[in-house]
């Protein structure tokens, strides 16, 4: 696709670090997404852009617009939401930024294709300086009942799931149980239950017919479910939800969950993917794609971060968070296999079908938090298409992890695909003697554990060879060594 603007650099717009590209969404020749923190809606058809600046929200300057991907299309119209602070307040507090969130609105937006006509459909704000209400972070259509269903659960009250007309006159609570995604699997829509930072906590699934709910809990540390056996760190934040094979995958940092509904309790499995414990990579802002009947979703390296940590605690979060173990990763999910298809930068906001072509959208910088808010976006952001025979072959350039031992401690970590690499090893430079337990599994439809093998460390320089592992490879040492320095290297 030949965009006549594929680069935005900073600009005004006050917030917490950078935005980014969210939303894309190819629907009848329109190819649209929204530009945050700069809060401006692209509309790109016929060759040219229709911009629209949220100005039916409130007066300028403004920021935000979407940071979790909220947009779906139903006939010729494309519906978007997210959060916009109209106009928007940045101030300084001990010598700290911040933003006053007396304006910021959530909103929900219809796009006419045919008529170029953008309408503002709903609006909420709290009105206060320090609290906000749930950002619309999912829209997905009821086929059943044509409306709009809505998750929220980033905010400080109006949270849950939310149903709205597709003219926008009625908003209604459906549940309040804070959802930060959904999908629909069969005669049902599925959301997560998501309670503050710890992120998922069970499902909820809405039967579309019967009007009624059905609910499933999640242990704190998922070990019960868990294909390798071993637990998984919290927060344990959801990034999609997507539905194939009759299945629902929901995307977290760490790994996936995956439910099958013909199987009730012994149906639900959560298998690990690229999880370093303490450090939130993983599929966080981003959004998946279908290709080719299997799903494609990207892992982040760089979704959140911390610049000005002010006390001991926030010191000891950012330097996790900041931490940056490897590239982040474009995965394609093709049940039993998983596989790397790209590496890129620092994270993939947003993922796109479009003719021949995958478009994504990519960031240099991290969404901030605590005090590191500044009065304009800090990111450079990028559209760029990659052609789909590349995207359906394995990734064939060389892929290096690098992790260190105060990140994973004694934990279970990794998840890492290498069976499209010929060759995979691991380099451990250890403090003390220790052991390394290796499990090897697959995501299959259920999945299954392969093998479990122990190798000794000793201290100093350690090499272990991986390459005749063929699937999926997860790691947990011993005892825990904080000055460990572990390199994994996968080549062809």
């Amino acid at each position: 696709m030949n965009l006549p603007i594929y680069r935005f650099r900073p600009k005004a717009a006050p917030e917490w670090g950078s935005g980014g590209i969210f939303g894309l969404k190819y629907h009848m020749n329109t190819l649209y997404f929204t530009l945050s923190f700069e809060a401006e809606a692209y509309f790109f058809a016929d060759g040219k852009f229709n911009v629209y600046r949220y100005d039916l929200i409130g007066p300028e300057p403004r920021s935000g617009g979407d940071t979790y991907n909220a947009v779906e299309a139903v006939d010729d119209k494309i519906f978007f939401g997210g959060w916009v602070n109209s106009p928007a307040r940045f101030k300084v507090v001990n010598n700290y930024g911040s933003i006053d969130f007396t304006n910021k609105y959530s909103h929900i937006h219809s796009y006419d294709i045919r008529e170029g006509r953008v309408d503002l459909l709903w609006k909420e704000s709290a009105g206060l300086e320090s609290e906000w209400v749930g950002e619309v972070s999912s829209l997905i259509f009821d086929p059943v009942n044509i409306r709009l269903l809505v998750s929220r659960a980033d905010g400080s009250r109006s949270l849950g799931v939310f149903s709205l007309d597709l003219r926008g006159s009625k908003m209604e609570v459906l549940s309040d149980k804070p959802s930060m995604k959904g999908a629909i699997l069969g005669d049902k829509a599925c959301f997560d239950i998501s309670v503050g930072l710890n992120g998922i906590y069970g499902i909820q699934c809405l039967d579309l017919i019967r009007g009624k709910w059905e609910y499933v809990g999640l242990s704190e540390d998922l070990k019960d479910i868990s294909v390798d056996g071993e637990g998984v760190l919290r927060p344990l934040q959801v990034g999609s939800i997507a539905t194939a094979y009759g299945r629902l995958f929901i995307f977290v940092r760490g790994g996936v969950i995956v439910l099958d509904p013909s199987e009730g309790s012994e149906g639900l499995h959560f298998i690990r993917l690229y999880d370093f414990c303490r450090k939130d990579y993983g599929p966080l802002r981003t959004n998946h794609v279908v290709v080719g009947g299997g799903i494609v979703i990207p892992f982040n390296a760089y979704t959140h971060g911390i610049l000005k940590p002010r006390s001991n605690e926030l010191r000891s979060i950012s330097r996790s968070i900041n931490y940056v173990p490897t590239t982040s990763n474009l995965l394609y999910i093709t049940p039993p296999t998983v596989r790397i298809i790209g590496s890129f930068g620092a994270r993939i906001t947003s993922v796109e079908h479009v003719g021949t072509e995958l478009l994504l959208g990519c960031n240099t910088m991290a969404n901030l938090g605590a005090e590191d808010a500044t009065p304009y976006d800090i990111g450079e952001r990028d559209l760029i298409s990659i052609a789909m025979d590349n995207v359906l072959r394995s990734c064939e350039m060389p892929h290096t992890i690098k992790v260190s031992g105060s990140i994973v401690g004694s934990n279970a970590w990794g998840g890492i695909p290498i069976n499209n690499y010929r060759r995979a090893v691991m380099h451990v430079k250890a403090s003390r003697d220790n052991s390394l337990r290796i499990y090897e599994y697959d995501l299959g439809l259920p999945p299954t554990l392969h093998d479990t093998d122990v190798v000794d460390i000793s201290f100093g320089r350690n090499v272990i060879d991986l390459s005749d592992y063929n699937n999926v490879v997860s790691f947990k040492f011993e005892f825990e060594d904080p000055r460990a320095e572990i390199y994994i290297s996968l080549r062809n």
